[in-house]
């Protein structure tokens, strides 16, 4: 499966999720990605790599021994790592493509925001029909 930031400059490939997908609630994960939760899986290192524009790579420690990737230019956020660990933690939103599974668990709920609690109102596959 093939992934990319925004612009397009950066682009990534993994042979498989090594992981389920879960909804980080992590007040980092938020911020970093300016949402009430990141979607991510684990990726075994030796199944993702890049292949293209690594020139545009920046890097961030967000909290001790953890570092989250990002485009440079469009500043989407691709994955986290810590070094000692086996994995890469996958930006699941970055995929262009479908996993073809689900997302299983919310982690990190303890961080949750009241704003996001309870109904989260209506749905519009596209615009809202007054817009």
């Amino acid at each position: 499966m093939k992934g990319s930031c925004l612009c397009g400059h950066l682009v990534y490939e993994v042979d498989q999720l090594d992981g389920p997908i879960v909804h980080c609630h992590c007040k980092t994960c938020r911020k970093a990605h300016a949402a009430a939760f990141a979607s991510t899986a684990r990726v075994m290192r030796n199944h993702f790599r890049w292949i293209q524009g690594e020139d545009a790579l920046g890097s961030h420690e967000s909290s001790p021994g953890k570092r989250r990737f990002f485009c440079t230019r469009c500043g989407t956020h691709l994955v986290a790592e810590r070094a000692e660990q086996a994995h890469v933690i996958l930006r699941v939103g970055s995929l262009d493509e479908d996993p073809g599974i689900a997302p299983t668990t919310h982690i990190w709920t303890s961080h949750d925001v009241p704003w996001l609690a309870g109904d989260e109102g209506a749905r519009f596959a596209e615009w809202q029909p007054d817009r």
